[in-house]
Formats: structure tokens, sequence, C-alpha cells
């Protein structure tokens, strides 16, 4: 007998077979996350942080290719600078050449410290006192030693009796010293560099009454000034002007008038100028009806520069400009610095536009290599790259030390005693790691 059987289109061992394909290939695809096919939480942990591993030494692996490329152009860089001549390591990022040209016919030696923070982020450039306060001179070697310093060269202008810094300075964002005639400063910050002639925006806030401030901690040059004076400064404040007085404030609050030097006091500072324009500043008469009152407004120093530099962690100052925007700008008349123009061992600092900064000396006053005037400095640092340079305090203060090594050849053998110097550091755990 024959039997008509219906064709099953879906047969048991084809539908197996399929699953198990399925089964299969899910299998393939989520790979480590199938904890059922027997790999355990432990084993799975150990994979996620294998991929981190791998992860980490990719990005090591960029960081390491990205800081090889920015090597090669900065050799590249270097050699189009300086020329075939020798160029020695001093740290990561950090180089030093010497060079011997004939200017004007004349020889004349040169060391220049150029520094690439992109090849070592780690690099910290910053102008560092001689002593607590301002009023103290130390030379290079000691300065350098110190701080830890693996470059420092000599830095601003100063009084030659007391070390008194002049021109502006700033430390870790503290103002320690005002401007002198608008001198173009160089402003540090944790990206780069700025270069301007640079003036202070200062005044004392007494409730509604303001009084402008002309300037801070530094030496009198107008008997019509008003000058703040803290800490920094020292112990003491100089006298007052002529027909002037002393306001002392501290804590916030006056405590009293002085006609001749005063010690400053720890939580404040002195106020010195015009008796007339403190007086009515403090208004005396309204002070003393407010003295018993809980709410006593509370005297504040406000003081920024001008460009207002928000950003800028440190300020140095210098003078004149050498190059400015790219183009030689040798200001000396303008800063007042006619009596510096001549031949004369030189320092000074300065930026490429991709914020190579670069640092050099200059010999002076010997056979060998008899220095150079401001305008042939200006065109060594433009040959140098800089889009803008200044120049720094010079003649028998120009010293350069490396690691421990004075490399020019100062007129008193190992520097006088300076003010200031802006020295180049790598924090320890950094060049450790």
């Amino acid at each position: 007998m024959n039997v008509l059987l219906t064709k099953d289109p879906y047969p048991i061992g084809k539908i197996a077979v399929r699953m198990l394909i399925v089964f299969f290939a899910a299998a393939i695809f989520l790979g480590d996350n199938l904890y059922f096919w027997g790999k355990s939480s432990a084993e799975t942990i150990s994979t996620e942080n294998s991929n981190r591993n791998l992860e980490m030494k990719s990005s090591e692996l960029s960081n390491r290719q990205l800081k090889e490329t920015h090597q090669k152009l900065w050799n590249i860089s270097i050699r189009n600078r300086y020329g075939n001549v020798p160029v020695r390591k001093v740290a990561d990022g950090i180089v030093h050449i010497r060079l011997l040209k004939r200017i004007n016919k004349y020889p004349v030696k040169i060391n220049v410290v150029e520094i690439n923070t992109k090849i070592n982020p780690g690099i910290e450039i910053q102008p560092v006192l001689a002593g607590e306060n301002l009023a103290n001179k130390a030379n290079i070697r000691t300065l350098s030693r110190k701080n830890n310093s693996i470059v420092a060269v000599n830095g601003s202008f100063f009084m030659p009796r007391t070390g008194v810094p002049l021109g502006v300075m700033m430390i870790d964002k503290k103002i320690l010293t005002g401007p002198i005639y608008n001198r173009v400063a160089l402003g540090i910050t944790d990206n780069g560099f700025k270069m301007e002639r640079v003036s202070l925006d200062a005044k004392l806030i007494y409730g509604e009454n303001t009084l402008v401030v002309n300037n801070v901690n530094v030496p009198r040059m107008l008997s019509s000034d008003i000058i703040v004076y803290n800490k920094s400064w020292g112990k003491k404040s100089p006298n007052p002007p002529k027909n002037g007085t002393l306001a002392i404030i501290e804590n916030g609050s006056f405590s009293g008038f002085y006609n001749q030097s005063v010690e400053i006091p720890e939580n404040g500072f002195v106020v010195s100028g015009s008796t007339e324009k403190i007086n009515e500043f403090l208004s005396l008469e309204e002070n003393k009806k407010i003295l018993g009152k809980k709410n006593k407004p509370e005297i504040i120093f406000e003081v920024k520069t001008i460009p207002d530099w928000n950003d800028v962690k440190h300020i140095i100052s210098g003078g004149p400009y050498l190059v400015k925007n790219g183009n030689l700008f040798v200001d000396y008349t303008a800063q007042k610095f006619n009596s510096i123009a001549g031949k004369n061992p030189r320092t000074a600092i300065g930026y490429t536009k991709e914020g190579h900064f670069i640092i050099v000396t200059i010999d002076g006053r010997e056979e060998a290599s008899v220095g150079v005037n401001l305008f042939d400095l200006a065109k060594i640092m433009k040959s140098f790259g800089c889009y803008n340079a200044m120049n720094l305090d010079g003649g028998s203060s120009t010293v350069m030390q490396i690691n421990g090594n004075i490399v020019n050849s100062p007129t008193a053998k190992g520097g006088i005693p300076v003010s200031n110097a802006l020295t180049v550091n790598i924090p320890q755990k950094l060049a450790q790691n």
C-alpha cells in the first residue's frame, strides 16, 4: 500500500544544525563576555586589565612617537639657526651651544641655551631672588646651588648698593617690585611666554575712598608718588619724601603716622607719600567716628599689571626690547638706556614663534671677545629665530651657569654678586620619571 507522506520543510536535524551554527557564531562574536562558556569573573577582570594595559602602552607609544617627532623637528631648527656646530644636550628639552663669531671684524664668544618644553613639559623657568627680601645679593653659583638649577643666568637690573631689583618682578603670582619707566618684561605662563612693556594698576580702597598707588617696593623717584612697601622690601621702610608721611596699615586697619623710617608690619604694609593725599584718603575725622564700630571698613590694596596678565605666573623685567613681533626693535631711548648702548658683555632672553625659549650670554671687555652693542645683540637674537627678545642686565653681571659650571668668561672670576637670576629647573619627581 502506498502512503503519501507530507514533506516537512524544517526537519529536526536541520534545525539542530542551524541552532548550533547560531550558538557558535554568538560565542565567537561575544568572546570574553560569554561567562557560561567556562570563563570565570576573575579571568574576565584579568582580560579587562590586559586591555587597559594595552591601551596605556599604546598611549605611551603615541607620546613617545610624538616626542621623537618634536625632537627631529627641533634638531632641524637648531641646525638651521646655529649652523653645523656641536650641540650639547643638558637635559631632555635643553641644549647648550657655543659659538665664536666675528662681528664688524671683531671676535665675539656666544653661549646659547635653547629650551623646548614640548619635548620636556616638566621644565620650569622662573626668576629667583638672592635672599628672602629684595635687598640682597649673591653670585650665580650660590643662587644656582640654592635652587638646584640646571641652568642659571643673571637677571634684572638692580640697585648696586642694596641689590633691590629695578623693574617689575613677580614670583608665583606675587608682585614683588613695580616698574621703572614701564620697561619691557617677560611674562612666563604655564603654557608659554609673553613680552610687553608693563605698568601697574594699583590702588588702596577704604570704604568709598580710593587712593591711586604709583608703585610697589621701589626706590623713590618722584616726591609726589604714593608707594607701598611690604615685607618683601625688608624689615624697615625708607624715609618718607619731603613734606610727606608714612601710614602704617596692619591687618586691614590704619594704625598710625610716622615721619621717619619705620618697621613694616608682618600682616600689612607702609604707605609712603604726600601727607595731604594720605590724610584725605583716610579721612581722619570720619575714621575717628567709626573706630568704635564693629563694621569698620577694611583697607584693601589691589594691584594688577597693565596689560592684564592674569595667566602669568612669573615676571622678570629688563630692557630695552631687541626684537618685537619678529622685527628688530631697539627702543633704548624710550626706556632710558642710553648709557648702556655701547659694546659690553650681554645677557639676553627671547622666544621663537614655536615657543622655544632662548637664553644668550656674550662675553666682552677682553681681547678674545670684545662684546656687542644693543643693535648687534638684536641682530643676533633675531638670527637665532626670536620672535620677541629683550636685554637683561649685562656688563660685569653677565654669567651663565650650567649643571654647576660657569660656561662663559665673566669679567670678574665667578661673576659679581647680583640681585636675582633667571633659572631653569626640572622638579626631582619629574626628572626621576
